[in-house]
């Protein structure tokens, strides 16, 4: 009989790594693919050091084709902007969306071999991706005990009283 169990629980594991609930389907982040090659030059036009290669690498996870990244003539940039090289404003469109950016503008340039130019400003910050935290399998035991969160304990430092903050300032 105990044979019996933990055969199939192997294979209803096996099995559950194939199968996705609606709930995991409906949380999952899917992310939009740029419309063909996107080429980009990302330049630092606020003086924060990583800029360029922190909305580079953002740009890269996302399928976009970064030719050029580095520092703009000038670090006076309080705003962020989407420049359109080619006339193909969805171009611009979809790299502002992939940054969080909210203006874009249209002004081609048939010198430069690229689609889009970002200059980033004092108010671009590396957008934050919300967690993906995946449903339990349906033969897990902590989704009895709500999701595990009880088995695990608080997340709280064990150093200090209650978990709280050692300041004594309260961090609403």
């Amino acid at each position: 009989m105990v044979v019996v169990l933990l055969v199939g629980a192997f294979v209803g594991s096996a099995l559950s790594q194939w199968w996705s609930t609606p709930m995991a389907v409906a949380d999952a982040v899917v992310r939009a693919r740029p419309p063909g090659r996107v080429r980009v030059e990302v330049l630092n036009g606020a003086g924060r050091a990583g800029m360029a290669g922190a909305a580079t690498g953002a740009l890269r996870d996302q399928g976009f084709d970064v030719v050029y990244f580095g520092n703009a003539n000038a670090f006076d940039r309080e705003q962020s902007v989407v420049l359109d090289r080619v006339g193909r404003l969805e171009h611009a469109r979809a790299v502002a969306d992939a940054l969080g950016i909210l203006r874009v503008s249209s002004e081609p340039d048939t010198n430069l071999y690229l689609d889009v130019t970002v200059v980033l400003g004092e108010d671009w910050a590396l957008p934050v991706e919300p967690e993906v935290v995946p449903e339990p399998a349906w033969w897990d035991p902590r989704r009895l005990f709500g999701g595990g969160a009880a088995l695990q304990g608080p997340a709280a430092d064990p150093g200090t009283p209650e978990g709280g903050d050692t300041t004594g300032r309260d961090r609403r």
